[in-house]
């Protein structure tokens, strides 16, 4: 990444909210990157690359956002896995809270897409919580749509 976008990065780190257009958006994509990342319990480096390439096609028009989706998706992973204040708990009642603030993020929680990082767990035990997780995303977006939505109803 380019000098310049690292000073912006830690800069707008800083001030994000002030900074970023939709900086809430950003940062729920990255808390649902972290949650499955951050189970693993040593991350490979290719999962944050997948990161790059999700963000790149999320932001296709807007490399330095697709950037800072993935430093700040680093940033999370980062918090968790050094017990930096934050743990998978508050990551998962986190991002509980603001689906109940902003539910319209449920339709940002793309499972397919989530499913490839699957593919870069080699631990069995890994692997099902990973599952867990998303099978645990996919019943919270459906009641969260649900809710928004109550013609839907089955």
């Amino acid at each position: 990444m380019r000098l310049s976008f690292r000073i912006k990065h830690h800069f707008f780190s800083a001030f994000r909210e002030i900074f970023v257009h939709h900086h809430g958006s950003l940062e729920f994509r990255a808390k649902i990157f972290a949650l499955i990342i951050a189970a693993n319990e040593k991350p490979k480096v290719e999962n944050f690359i997948l990161v790059k390439e999700l963000a790149s096609k999320i932001y296709e028009k807007d490399i330095d956002r697709a950037n800072l989706l993935l430093l700040t998706t680093k940033e999370l992973v980062d918090k968790v896995k050094k017990h930096n204040g934050l743990d998978l708990d508050l990551l998962i009642n986190t991002i509980q809270k603001e689906l109940k603030i902003v539910p319209r993020y449920a339709k940002k929680i793309d499972i397919e897409t989530l499913k490839s990082f699957l593919d870069l767990s080699e631990d069995e035990d890994t692997l099902s919580y990973q599952k867990n997780i998303l099978e645990f995303l996919q019943k919270l977006q459906d009641e969260t749509l649900q809710d928004t939505n109550p013609t839907i109803k089955e």
